[in-house]
């Protein structure tokens, strides 16, 4: 009997050839997609980034907004970097965005830990706790503003005592700490609910062995909870970073930016500068804020590359 023996074609390569392998093909893009983007893609062009390219050009100039202008090259960038009143409101920016943050993750993070685990009325106290998200910034600031101004001073005159009975807002060394307050009330919700889908992607079946195992509920937080919703950590931290530097709003209705220029933002100072008749300095102190925020977001794209957190 015949036997027969199959011979297997072996490239130079030293790779087999057989079904397996097929040539990849890009796919084709329908049209009707270009027909959707490209409506998009001229309100935005209109709207942001033609606006945007005339506002670097007229920061090389002297123009305050109308009229002749000239070119006078890097001076009012110079002129920036040695503002004590710039510098000031950066300052304050970055400050108050740091210390926002970590009031906002860390309440947040707390909140969703509770909204999750097996306590009544779960559902809720999720509906309640994003209230905030819903309402406007500029009428939560008028509505604290109030509070403070008026509710609080008045609870501290009943009460005797002294530290109470006057209005932070009026206090150049604490009104920021009013700011903080505000938005972070405000910025929890969203934050929050980040969390909690963080904390429901996590298996059951992780605690339930280290239950067995004999780990304490801090122990499971510490070791399981956080190592395993870090992505959502990073993602709340450089959001609200950026966010926040971005404050304006809330610091309107809350200290329109005093006492004095104590707590002026940096997105203050831009739109309080082409009211002022500085429209270029102000345009080249837009444009180094761009380039921050820039820089920003491509930290956040490099931190979370590679991470299946959403």
């Amino acid at each position: 009997m015949a036997t027969t023996t199959a011979t297997l074609t072996v490239p130079k390569t030293g790779r087999r050839t057989g079904a397996a392998t097929m040539p990849r093909t890009r796919r084709r893009v329908e049209g009707v997609y270009y027909f959707f983007l490209l409506p998009a893609l001229i309100l935005f062009t209109l709207a942001i980034t033609i606006p945007a390219i005339i506002g670097i050009f007229f920061s090389f100039t002297d123009s305050i907004g109308f009229g002749d202008w000239e070119f006078v090259g890097l001076i009012n960038y110079v002129a920036v970097f040695t503002d004590p009143a710039i510098l000031q409101s950066y300052l304050f920016t970055f400050g108050f965005a740091a210390v926002t943050v970590m009031v906002v993750n860390a309440v947040a993070f707390l909140l969703a830990v509770g909204l999750v685990s097996r306590v009544r009325l779960k559902t809720g106290l999720r509906a309640i706790f994003v209230i905030p998200m819903v309402i406007s910034g500029i009428i939560i600031a008028y509505v604290f503003n109030f509070l403070f101004s008026n509710s609080v001073p008045a609870l501290g005159q009943a009460w005797g005592i002294p530290w109470l009975s006057e209005s932070i807002l009026a206090n150049p060394d604490l009104a920021w700490v009013a700011i903080v307050i505000v938005t972070a009330w405000q910025a929890i919700p969203g934050t929050l609910l980040i969390y909690i889908a963080g904390l429901l992607s996590i298996p059951g079946d992780v605690y339930e062995a280290a239950d067995i195992d004999g780990a304490g509920k801090t122990q499971q937080l510490l070791r399981i909870t956080l190592p395993l919703v870090a992505g959502y950590v990073v993602i709340n931290v450089i959001l609200g970073f950026k966010n926040f530097l971005n404050a304006y709003d809330i610091i309107v209705g809350l200290t329109n930016g005093g006492p004095g220029t104590a707590t002026r933002s940096i997105a203050m100072t831009i739109f309080t500068g082409f009211s002022g008749g500085d429209y270029a300095y102000q345009m080249a102190n837009a444009t180094i804020f761009f380039v921050i925020a820039l820089i920003l977001s491509l930290l956040q794209l490099r931190l979370t590359r590679g991470r299946n957190v959403f």
